[in-house]
């Protein structure tokens, strides 16, 4: 009889799966970032004539999402990078730490010659060598995402045996800077206030220690979203009330409710026809972050002289403005980083030693 072989037998990753919930979220956060910069930087500052509140709406709706955009941004971020923070310190930080502090070099280098292009718009440029440092280091401009992972990745690693109690340390950081008691110019206060969130998504991240709370919350009922939505809409309509972003304890604690209700939406939304999309843009994160504000400063060069007189009237536009340009701007960085890589400038979002096919993630 001939000789028959079976089949290997496949071995089963040890990786966990990456849940889509996560990438949906994501997604979000970054077309909240988008959305966040063509309502301060461009729609807030156009002529517009429609005898409604409907910039005032605007504005508010952004600053009510202030803890819900970055905190959950980096929890996530720190939910992926759990394991990579585990390895030794040469793999981490020629993997993670050095990767993040080039992209974070060349891209603010990119943003200082492109936005001199695009003067009045209300963003912080270097016009010289000593301010050009400045951003390079204690306080980091447009980009300073990509430095605060690299930071924080830096101090996981470092901290990775520690308690969990030590946390307290991170959370009170963002206590005091978040209420203004530490001088946080330009944005210093971003790197020193969400520290907390990425430390605790590698906590809640880790294989042996994984929360199992955030995996329900992403599976729960819409009723339980609903009521998380409620709690969090509920302090964040105090908070702006109150006007309480001076109060100690109060920023943390309404990033954490951001965060619930973040992880809840986003499960909701991945189980949707939009998760897919969602996910996808979400595992893209790093081609829109580096270059929606080159793009959303062009816009606003152009509207500043298309919104005026009839056009600064048209209360549907009024409306509809700022999710249509973070649309255009999205698929835009989309595509640019599409045509990037076609013509092999894959180095502008991926470090030279880290190889070409390294995803584009800032995570």
């Amino acid at each position: 009889m001939p000789e028959t072989s079976l089949p290997p037998v496949p071995r089963p990753d040890p990786r966990p799966a990456r849940e889509q919930w996560a990438d949906v979220a994501k997604g979000v956060c970054i077309v909240l970032v988008v959305l966040w910069h063509v309502t301060r930087k461009d729609y807030l500052v156009l002529p517009w004539d429609v005898g409604v509140p409907v910039t005032g709406a605007w504005g508010r709706a952004s600053e009510l999402l202030l803890p819900v955009r970055m905190p959950l941004f980096f929890l996530i971020s720190g939910l992926f990078a759990a394991r990579q923070v585990q390895r030794p310190w040469p793999e981490v930080w020629r993997r993670r730490v050095a990767p993040l502090v080039y992209l974070f070099v060349l891209w603010t280098l990119v943003h200082t010659v492109v936005l001199q292009a695009t003067p009045g718009f209300d963003t912080a440029i270097a016009d010289g060598p000593r301010a050009l440092l400045v951003q390079l280091s204690v306080t980091p401009g447009n980009l300073w995402y990509l430095l605060a992972l690299a930071l924080y990745v830096a101090v996981a690693r470092a901290t990775r045996s520690v308690p969990h109690w030590a946390l307290a340390g991170a959370l009170v950081l963002s206590a005091v800077a978040s209420a203004g008691l530490v001088p946080t110019p330009g944005n210093r206060a971003g790197l020193l206030v969400n520290l907390v969130w990425f430390l605790l998504g590698v906590r809640a991240g880790r294989p042996a220690a994984r929360l199992p709370a955030v995996g329900r919350l992403a599976r729960a009922r819409p009723r339980v979203v609903l009521a998380v939505g409620a709690v969090f809409a509920g302090a964040a309509g105090l908070w702006q009330a109150l006007d309480a972003d001076a109060w100690v304890g109060v920023r943390p604690v309404l990033g954490l409710l951001g965060i619930l209700a973040g992880v809840a939406a986003a499960g909701v939304l991945a189980r949707s026809s939009a998760g897919p999309a969602l996910a996808a843009l979400g595992r893209r994160t790093l081609p829109v972050y580096v270059l929606h504000l080159p793009l959303v400063a062009l816009v606003h060069l152009a509207a500043a002289d298309l919104v005026a007189g009839p056009v600064a009237r048209s209360l549907p536009l009024a409306v509809l403005y700022p999710v249509l340009v973070s649309a255009v701007v999205v698929v835009a960085c989309l595509a640019l980083h599409r045509l990037a890589g076609a013509l092999g400038a894959w180095w502008l979002f991926t470090a030279p030693w880290s190889g070409r096919a390294a995803p584009a993630r800032a995570t």
